[in-house]
């Protein structure tokens, strides 16, 4: 998928929605992020190209291209991008 990320923004696309799962394209700019929060599904996030720091309930993780990590329901976590950023996010329901 190939969508610009203009400055100081985050981008994202639900690229399928289906019975069990759904999939969200995010592209981050240099420096932003997504405050904690949780989420009621199981999730994955799988990053495709950039770097950032990925917050597990107070724990942080380097993530790079291939990263991927895998959350319980309502898991508070967070996610800063250090350049930009480009990840799937895979939420099952």
């Amino acid at each position: 998928m190939t969508t610009e990320i203009a400055p100081d923004s985050i981008v994202s696309r639900t690229i399928y929605s289906g019975a069990g799962l759904k999939v969200i394209w995010f592209g981050f700019a240099p420096g932003q992020e997504l405050s904690e929060h949780t989420s009621t599904h199981e999730v994955v996030i799988h990053v495709l190209a950039g770097s950032g720091v990925i917050g597990l309930d107070g724990d942080e993780i380097a993530a790079g291209p291939g990263t991927l990590v895998r959350m319980d329901p309502r898991l508070p976590h967070s996610v800063v991008a250090t350049t930009e950023l480009r990840l799937l996010l895979y939420m099952l329901n």
